[in-house]
């Protein structure tokens, strides 16, 4: 018999109610597979003589068991094994063996039906094995309402400890303990405040709802705001040019952007705010620029920054960007941007801001578009922006 499987979602109850198509399918089977609680729930069902496979990291290990074994497997997995389950990842592993799913509800299902609350608008996010990424992503989107799986590590009060850091205390935190086991199930409902002093037993899931008093989202923030560098906001991109150069930069159509020179981290922040979905990377030369960085990072709550202190020429960085923002160069120009067009993908762009006073001539603007065109780049018409009393400034763009 060929390798094959059959998926069986399930509750945490230690007394587990199946349909009769599914015991018939358990009664049949010789080689089963799961978690140890899942074999600890099920094994007064399981056929005398029968096989079981425990379902432990590595997974590779576990596969090349069900392999070897070359027949059909009953596998038991917690409750819809399609909802980031095991059955989506037998179908990434193994795309060409058949496979049957019974499901059961979802951690998530569950938690909203013993809440009364529709969830059909609901944003799910899985943190188990997973980074913050989506969960950032969703919390800087202020999604009104977030489904959440969670692991041994990212628990619900280090969820709530990582949102109240960088002041997410607007939603509520509802969470789910051994859901479907009426011996040990528990549901409350807690500010990030107290989730974030409190402890939690697994498995638990959790949903996050905001609350009618949550700020609305920031869209150019005055430098004012900032914590600066020795308190010169001259060190400081001033808010009409940082909106202007995220234009320029078009950044609601790229994956990857890179803020060489951050200083205060206010390019990084603002587009950070505008578009979650970017994958920013920030470069500072400056010690100061961590410390800035973090507090500011907090201060208008954009989790999800990777931050880089030291010598961009020196970084080693193995990755492309769809967009890079030259901030400052120490007098390195040419150097950062040939470094950034060897990263480039094709369509991306560099963006330089050049300012001219009467003390500093129109050299970086002539170096950047020289530079450009040594590189084969295509230059845009540069924006000239006067603010105030302040000196002129060039906006400049070459694309790849």
């Amino acid at each position: 018999m060929a390798l094959s499987f059959t998926v069986i979602g399930m509750s945490d109850n230690p007394r587990p109610s199946f349909s009769r198509e599914t015991l018939d399918a358990i009664s049949c089977g010789r080689v089963f597979s799961g978690g140890k609680r899942h074999h600890q729930i099920v094994e007064s069902l399981l056929p005398r003589d029968s096989l079981w496979i425990d379902i432990t990291v590595p997974l590779d290990d576990v596969y090349e068991k069900y392999r070897k074994e070359d027949c059909h497997i009953i596998v038991f997995a917690s409750g819809d094994p399609l909802f980031f389950g095991f059955a989506s990842t037998l179908q990434r592993v193994m795309p060409d063996v058949p496979m049957k799913v019974y499901p059961y509800f979802n951690s998530l299902q569950i938690l909203a039906h013993k809440l009364l609350m529709p969830y059909h608008d609901m944003h799910i996010v899985s943190l188990t094995g997973r980074p913050w990424k989506e969960f950032d992503n969703a919390l800087i989107e202020h999604r009104e309402k977030i489904g959440l799986l969670t692991d041994r590590k990212k628990t619900p009060d280090e969820i709530a400890r990582r949102m109240k850091d960088y002041g997410f205390t607007f939603y509520s935190m509802h969470i789910g303990e051994h859901l479907g086991n009426p011996e040990s199930e528990q549901i409350s409902s807690l500010s990030i405040e107290d989730a974030s002093k409190a402890t939690f037993s697994n498995p638990n899931c959790l949903i996050l709802t905001i609350q009618d008093n949550a700020p609305a989202r920031r869209f150019g923030i005055p430098e004012s705001e900032f914590d600066l560098l020795d308190g010169r906001q001259k060190m400081i991109t001033k808010m009409p040019v940082r909106l202007l150069t995220l234009q320029a930069l078009e950044l609601y159509r790229r994956k990857t952007f890179w803020d060489i020179g951050f200083c205060t981290g206010s390019i990084s922040i603002e587009a950070r705010l505008a578009f979650p979905h970017l994958d920013i990377k920030a470069f500072e030369i400056r010690p100061e620029g961590k410390d800035l960085m973090e507090s500011n990072s907090r201060k208008f709550s954009t989790p999800g920054i990777e931050y880089h202190i030291g010598d961009f020429l020196e970084t080693e960085i193995d990755e492309t960007c769809d967009a890079t923002f030259i901030g400052g160069h120490g007098g390195h120009l040419e150097g950062i941007m040939r470094k950034v067009h060897s990263h480039l993908a094709p369509g991306g762009c560099i963006v330089f801001n050049s300012v001219t006073s009467n003390l500093v001539a129109a050299g970086s603007k002539d170096d950047f578009i020289q530079i450009a065109n040594s590189l084969g780049m295509k230059l845009a018409e540069p924006m000239h922006v006067i603010l105030d009393n302040n000196n002129p400034i060039d906006i400049l763009k070459a694309e790849k």
